[in-house]
């Protein structure tokens, strides 16, 4: 059973041989997570399962290291190869939870040494789990058995499903089980942080500081999507597994310590759980909800979108192409060029699109525009069937393109960019997360075309029409 849960942060930087005279900086998170790792080991777990955001996380499924019987890892792409640590693997807890995930339609692949080298994937522990373990073994559990899950990009609804089924696992076993969720809250809380910076960065940590002290699943759970993305976090989807194992149970909650020293939120806290509590469950609720959010989407969908989602989906359940409506929009009758980009919880799924038409209509242009984007983007798996409803469509139908003879002509709020050289050609939409700058959008076209800086290339720019 679950006997405890714990939300640990990973900055390499508050490993001593690592941060250094910069570990005085972070001393309360330093602090908050030793009184963390000796709360752990009071509640003598025999199984460590860590849910961390920086193994082999793949857009469409979680993963999970298997089939080793030590798992081991070290910390030296932070420069310190020494600081290293091995434990022993739960081959039956494994197993079971790749069975039971497979039979409750959740997404988990389990990743061999062998497929792992195969594959150019991580067999070894990441820093997700080597920073908590450092502590976690400073406070007694150098030996203990240790389960290596990855998040994935999927929905609240199955990442906290899955939570459910680590813990019907853990049950099913006997085990004494700790769920360490690893994660950093946001990463945009200063100027000078890793990223830029965005004042809902510390809107969120603050929230989710209060939601876990409170023990309020029902909050985290509906904490709005743009505030969790313009947070810039790496913890959220680890938090909502952990609290799909505390499902159906009360449970007491204390916050050991917060801050942001570097620009980067820090946030420690534990859960003891209790007794079965039948008004502690979410599961239903959280189904429901996404249910009725999908309805809404479709509600809200303009035609043009309408018609690129009902071609991908044609096409992924029949595997045929859908037929074109009898009586075409007026806008879908004309060529035109257009790109159809596709997202799952924020976070791009798929884009594919052309900078001039190729087909008769615009209707036809989206069909196979839609079914590549799902398809054929040699940046992600094919979209399943199982992903359908998850995925919300953005449709951009590009004007002619015009050449421009300098940057001051470019606005990537405005225009769209195409860069040219060579037979290689890079597209960048316009009003993209994220892309602020011209420079930033040229770069990022270069880049795709495979085009060098020093290289003479030209620029064209295109304006859109973007349909939701």
């Amino acid at each position: 059973m679950i006997v405890y849960g714990a939300l640990m942060p990973h900055p390499p930087i508050i490993v001593p041989e690592i941060g250094g005279a910069d570990l005085l900086e972070a001393q309360a998170t330093v602090q908050g997570m030793r009184e963390l790792a000796q709360e752990v080991c009071r509640h003598n777990p025999e199984t460590l399962v860590f849910i961390t955001p920086h193994g082999n996380v793949f857009s469409d499924t979680l993963s999970l290291l298997c089939g080793q019987a030590v798992l081991k890892g070290d910390l030296g792409a932070f420069g310190h190869p020494e600081v290293r640590y091995q434990h022993p693997s739960d081959p039956e807890f494994e197993r079971l939870l790749l069975k039971e995930a497979s039979a409750n339609k959740v997404e988990l692949v389990g990743i061999t040494e062998i497929l792992a080298r195969a594959h150019g994937l991580n067999p070894d522990l990441d820093h997700g789990i080597l920073v908590p373990l450092y502590y976690l073994e400073q406070a007694g559990l150098k030996k203990t058995k240790v389960v290596a899950i990855s998040i994935g990009f999927l929905s609240r609804e199955r990442l906290y499903t899955f939570g459910t089924i680590i813990a019907k696992v853990a049950q099913s076993l006997g085990r004494r089980v700790a769920m360490i969720a690893s994660g950093d809250m946001s990463h945009r809380l200063k100027h000078k942080g890793p990223y830029s910076y965005h004042p809902d960065g510390q809107v969120f940590d603050l929230k989710v500081k209060e939601l876990l002290a409170q023990g309020d699943v029902k909050g985290v759970l509906e904490l709005p999507s743009q505030l969790v993305e313009n947070a810039g976090e790496c913890g959220y989807r680890s938090i909502i597994v952990l609290m799909g194992a505390l499902e159906g149970r009360s449970f007491s909650s204390l916050v050991f310590s917060y801050e942001g020293p570097f620009g980067v939120g820090y946030l420690v806290a534990g859960f003891i759980p209790g007794s079965s509590d039948q008004s502690r469950t979410f599961l239903s609720r959280l189904r429901e909800d996404n249910r009725r959010q999908i309805e809404s989407r479709r509600q809200q969908e303009s035609p043009i979108v309408r018609w690129a989602r009902e071609c991908l989906e044609t096409y992924v359940r029949q595997g045929k192409k859908a037929e074109l409506p009898p009586e075409l929009p007026q806008e879908l009758k004309k060529p035109a060029g257009a790109f159809v980009s596709l997202k799952k919880e924020g976070q791009l799924r798929g884009c594919i699109g052309t900078i001039l038409p190729t087909q008769k209509n615009l209707a036809l242009e989206i069909r196979e525009n839609a079914i590549s984007s799902g398809t054929r983007d040699y940046r992600f798996s094919p979209v399943t069937e199982e992903e359908l409803d998850e995925l919300v469509y953005s449709v951009d139908v590009l004007g002619q393109p015009e050449a421009v003879s300098g940057r001051d002509q470019l606005d990537p709020k405005k225009y769209g960019v195409i860069v040219r050289c060579e037979g290689r050609t890079g597209v960048l939409l316009p009003d993209l997360e994220g892309v602020d700058t011209v420079d930033q959008q040229i770069n990022i076209a270069l880049q795709k075309a495979g085009i060098r800086p020093d290289e003479p290339y030209q620029i064209e720019r295109f304006k859109v029409t973007r349909y939701k």
